[in-house]
């Protein structure tokens, strides 16, 4: 988002013609900001055999996974209803990787039913599927490394008491399930989170991955998740896509030596491809100043963009009607009936009843993660292609509210 002659704009496209034309609250996606990312990370790993594959839980409108597919992208997926929109994007189901997390055994053999790539993550389903499938089926597994990747501790996925993976001092269980019922193990997998800085993580895991690889010969494929970090505020530290890839590249490579054949290199990115491309746009209904606070109320709540109560995440707010006003002091609050904070203390151009707020980093976990909290209906979706605002996603109407509800006489 940049402002040129006193307008916001994103991908070339004015935002408050934007909120004029398809009305508010409504997400914002740009295609060059979503390009750009993705060519980042394969820059980074150019040297080798590399898998991008989009995690789909971060958005997973179907113009935007289509979009990803055109980019060359593959899909992570953590739910069959995922995997499915996935398949009606165009998504081949050998390019989608599905990787959930306490499901039943009947999602993992409905996956299998779709000719999905399956990842399992505990020992409990890798003994039914070995029962089932034997070596006819192969799967990856999901390792639990024990690595704490810092930052946000509601993001992290690969301490000790996380309940995703299998973890790394149960390896010697894991190879004899793998054994008994001589499964094809063709992937290992691990993703520690969030928000990760430190490339140090990286390779931390990656020694770990390479290390349990000597217990499976058929392997195809390691893929190390995600967790890139990405700028929230100015000048805020950002993963260094281009110093991981020299940091990480060699290692793998040498690892490849050593495994006897060169394997593919998988990622599994959501936020970082997709969080800075996306910009939420709210009306706000009311400036209200008590004896301690100047709030402002808006036409939204954590029912839109949950992330801020939920995470304790950091959005920077815009005022893009108001860009030469005098800066005051803000607290930014939602419509819905709970402590729905956006943002406290947030110096703003002055905020006017009318104007159209913008949330910054709001491309992924935001529709996503939307509900229906006080009876509230959704946003509107829209995305920016080649210089043109295409909408993607109606604004919900209420009778979605009563579609699947029955009625009883009383």
């Amino acid at each position: 988002m940049i402002l040129e002659n006193s307008r916001y704009q994103l991908g070339g496209v004015d935002l408050l013609e934007v909120a004029n034309e398809f009305g508010t609250p409504v997400y914002v996606y740009d295609a060059d900001t979503i390009a750009d990312k993705y060519q980042q990370i394969n820059t980074a790993f150019s040297a080798v055999k590399l898998r991008i594959k989009f995690a789909c839980k971060a958005l997973s409108n179907l113009s935007v996974l289509r979009y990803m597919k055109s980019l060359g992208a593959g899909l992570d997926v953590v739910s069959i209803q995922e995997a499915m929109l996935g398949v009606k994007a165009g998504f081949e189901p050998k390019e989608i990787f599905f990787s959930p997390n306490g499901v039943s055994f009947d999602e993992i053999c409905q996956g299998v039913g779709l000719g999905l790539a399956i990842n399992i993550d505990n020992i409990s389903i890798l003994e039914q599927f070995g029962h089932k499938y034997g070596n006819t089926v192969p799967c990856s597994i999901r390792l639990n490394p024990h690595i704490v990747a810092g930052g946000n501790a509601h993001i992290q996925t690969g301490h000790i008491d996380s309940k995703f993976g299998i973890s790394i001092y149960q390896m010697r269980h894991l190879t004899r399930v793998v054994a008994s019922d001589n499964i094809k193990v063709v992937g290992l997998h691990l993703h520690t989170g969030s928000d990760i800085l430190d490339a140090s993580v990286f390779t931390k895991g990656a020694d770990i991955l390479f290390e349990a690889a000597k217990n499976f010969k058929d392997l195809e494929f390691v893929d190390f998740g995600s967790g890139f970090k990405v700028p929230y505020k100015e000048d805020d530290a950002v993963t260094d896509m281009a110093e991981l890839g020299k940091e990480l590249t060699p290692r793998f490579k040498t690892f490849c030596k050593s495994y006897g054949r060169e394997l593919e290199l998988w990622f599994e990115p959501g936020k970082y491809i997709v969080s800075e491309a996306g910009v939420f746009l709210v009306r706000t209904n009311v400036v209200k100043q008590t004896m301690a606070t100047v709030f402002v109320g808006v036409e939204s709540g954590q029912n839109h963009l949950t992330r801020p109560m939920y995470y304790n995440a950091y959005h920077e707010i815009v005022n893009i009607s108001n860009p030469e006003g005098t800066k005051r002091v803000y607290t930014v609050v939602g419509y819905i009936c709970e402590t729905d904070t956006f943002g406290w203390d947030r110096k703003l151009n002055e905020v006017r009843e009318g104007d159209i707020l913008a949330f910054k980093n709001a491309g992924a976990y935001g529709f996503t993660m939307s509900n229906n909290y006080n009876s509230r209906l959704r946003p509107a979706e829209v995305f920016i292609y080649k210089g043109k605002a295409h909408l993607i996603r109606k604004h919900e109407p209420f009778d979605d509210l009563l579609r699947n509800q029955v009625e009883i006489k009383l």
